[in-house]
């Protein structure tokens, strides 16, 4: 703006838009998070554009001398419906995220409604609160003392054209509107190499970079005690100690409320770990591995992420089957083939898992004659080992369980199991007489899924590409043959990504047809709009390319980033399309109404994509902190495409816009009536 009121007027926008959407969101009850505070700070790059193209509008009518009402109001006029057609857009982009389903929409449901209502917020700024301000405290030529405003006007118009922005810009649309072949051309070379290299990227969920924790799970023979559990878990806490990055560590034995309430057992250990600020997760990872590795005879050691909350990053195959035996060898034919997949790593499976149990079967002839059913030998096994409990009292205000025993001890053994007395109709008589009372090897826990006994073979992607993962292990599967009576079905991460995608692409192409209709409806062209659509693959050519260099994985915060960064695409070049429209409507040809709209318009697109870069450079870098797993990814898919999109705002649009109005204008002439031409005067005859 190169002057500090401009700044300040143009920098009310944010906190003024920022206040708008804090309200609504108290209003509709939502928390502050980091998701919506992750959309504030995105927003805080957006919500200056369309005031600073209102107020770079006001200037530039205040420079050529006119009336500070005049000119307020003129300039506001201009842009107006492009700079409210452009926030449209965006809002466009951002609402069908609200409304995709599954943990996608649970997420960044009020991440979308926040960034629509900070939008929505800057839009109504910049069209009341920006002009006002601006007519208050810019000064025209006029104010300055032994200023000519003519002067002053003609120096300003000088300016636009021969700045130094202007000067570099000018030879580059002129060689575009001349050379359109050559232009587009290497717009398809750009667009077929980000193709291919998009081939490339890795793929992931939810970016697990971010997160400041580990997760350490310890298993144990099916059985084992809580004592035999917590001594071998205090070997784990020692290799813990003074490992450099750990801050701090937590652990659980046993598991409590599992599936209908029961639990694991006490061989399970579970450990977390918060990393100190900076670490290096890798680097902690690779270290603790290392001092694990060393613990023998302390069960199975596996070392993952933390989740972040939401959800593992294993990959699951969920195998069906109808009867145990079926199931078992399914789920080791499953096993063995993903633990030859190098993509995957900790190969776990829950079938592996059984432990001693005893079976009692009544006799059916004995039992018969003594009048006992299973339910009798139920309730007498459970008043021999536990009691039974017939009410509750309440005794000092606390109530109690009234347990009714046997009084003897409860049996420790096999043996001592066997001689528990059964009260019968005809008398006491020992277990082992009406029943056969054995020793067996059981699974801790049968899972069920539409009836089908179920059970989950687990893998851990290596590294952070879960696409590529998830695609070995799904060429790992169909390579084999399935046991009759069996069927495998993929879940975990990889199950949820490919929802993710699924749903994020739909939001994508709802965008764009919410986007197309707003077009149509502006600029009341679907030449135009498609000159505007044509523009956005192109967009990704930068956002492709960081995503390859900085190494990050397109997940769904890099999927939202590419949905933000049409909305940007469009915006820029709404407002560029439509000074052109004017300078075409004033009598201007389609060669010069480009040229003069490219160079207006240089400046206000320049700043708006240089203030969400430098808005989104902190996120970029990782300064966010815990936040970063969304917020990082979505800002270098939106920095590195913002800088492809603004060059092809300023180049592919001009061209694309005077190869299809320029034909449009020569058929035009050709249609026009054409005059006879007035018979010519015969010279007369020479005398003599």
């Amino acid at each position: 703006m190169r002057s500090a009121r401009s700044t300040l007027v143009t920098a009310v926008s944010i906190p003024l838009s920022l206040l708008i959407a804090l309200i609504v969101l108290w209003a509709q009850d939502y928390s502050l998070n980091i998701l919506t505070l992750g959309g504030l700070t995105i927003a805080v790059g957006r919500v200056v554009d369309d005031s600073i193209v209102v107020l770079e509008n006001i200037k530039r009518h205040l420079g050529y001398g006119e009336d500070r009402r005049h000119a307020v109001i003129t300039a506001v006029r201009e842009v107006a419906s492009a700079v409210t057609s452009s926030t449209l857009t965006t809002v466009a982009v951002f609402l069908p995220i609200a409304f995709v389903s599954g943990m996608v929409g649970e997420l960044f449901g009020s991440f979308s409604i926040t960034v629509t209502v900070a939008m929505l917020a800057s839009l109504l700024v910049s069209l009341t609160v920006v002009p006002a301000l601006a007519y208050w405290f810019l000064k025209t030529p006029g104010d300055a003392a032994g200023v000519d405003p003519e002067s002053y006007r003609q120096r300003v118009e000088a300016e636009e054209r021969q700045g130094r922005l202007q000067r570099l810009y000018l030879p580059v649309i002129a060689f575009s509107v001349r050379r359109r072949k050559t232009v587009l051309g290497i717009a398809a070379a750009l667009l077929a190499a980000t193709v291919a290299m998009a081939g490339g990227l890795k793929t992931s969920f939810i970016d697990q970079s971010g997160e400041g924790t580990l997760s350490i799970s310890q298993t144990l023979p099916a059985g084992t005690g809580l004592a035999t559990t917590d001594k071998a878990a205090q070997r784990v806490e020692a290799a813990l100690t003074g490992l450099d990055g750990v801050a701090s560590y937590q652990v659980r034995i046993g598991s409590t409320g599992g599936l209908f309430g029961g639990g694991s057992g006490g061989n399970s250990v579970s450990y977390t770990l918060n990393l100190t600020d900076g670490a290096d997760a890798a680097a902690v990872e690779s270290s603790l591995e290392t001092r694990l590795a060393a613990i023998k005879d302390a069960g199975e050691i596996s070392v993952g992420g933390g989740g972040g909350g939401f959800g593992g990053s294993g990959i699951e195959v969920s195998v069906h089957a109808d009867d145990d035996a079926t199931l078992k060898a399914a789920t080791a034919q499953v096993t063995e083939a993903l633990a030859g997949v190098t993509e995957v790593t900790d190969v776990t499976s829950d079938l592996s898992e059984s432990a001693p149990q005893i079976s009692i079967v009544a006799t059916g002839e004995a039992a018969a004659r003594y009048g006992l059913t299973d339910q009798a030998i139920v309730g007498a096994l459970r008043q021999a080992v536990q009691g039974a409990t017939v009410t509750r009292v309440t005794l000092d205000g606390a109530q109690h369980d009234v347990v009714v025993g046997t009084g003897a001890d409860a049996p420790a053994d096999l043996a001592a199991l066997k001689a528990v007395t059964v009260m019968t109709q005809a008398g006491p008589v020992r277990l082992d007489k009406v029943a056969t009372v054995t020793e067996v090897d059981g699974p801790v826990q049968r899972t069920r899924v539409d009836g089908d006994r179920t059970n989950t073979v687990t893998a851990t992607p290596v590294g952070d590409d879960t696409g590529a993962a998830s695609s070995a292990v799904r060429a790992a599967l169909d390579r084999l043959t399935a046991p009759a009576g069996s069927s495998y079905e993929m879940g975990g991460v990889a199950s949820q990504q490919s929802e993710a995608f699924t749903q994020l692409g739909l939001a994508i192409a709802v965008a764009i047809a919410l986007v197309f209709l707003i077009l149509v409806a502006v600029f009341r062209s679907i030449r135009q709009t498609l000159i505007l659509l044509v523009s956005i693959p192109f967009a990704f050519v930068g956002a492709v390319a960081l995503l390859l260099v900085t190494g990050t994985a397109l997940g769904v915060a890099a999927l939202i980033g590419i949905l933000m960064l049409i909305g940007i695409v469009v915006t820029n070049a709404i407002v560029l399309m439509d000074l052109i429209n004017q300078y075409r409507e004033r009598g201007m040809t389609v060669t010069e109404a480009v040229v003069e709209g490219g160079l207006r318009r240089l400046r206000p697109i320049l700043m708006t994509a240089l203030a969400t870069v430098f808005a989104l450079l902190p996120m970029a870098l990782g300064i966010t902190g815990a936040g970063g797993f969304i917020s990082q990814p979505l800002a270098v898919v939106v920095i590195g495409g913002l800088v492809s999109s603004t060059v092809l705002t300023l180049v592919l649009i001009p061209v694309l816009y005077t190869m299809i109005e320029s034909r449009r204008e020569a058929r035009r002439l050709r249609r026009l009536p054409v005059e006879a031409p007035a018979p010519a005067t015969p010279e007369p005859l020479p005398v003599g």
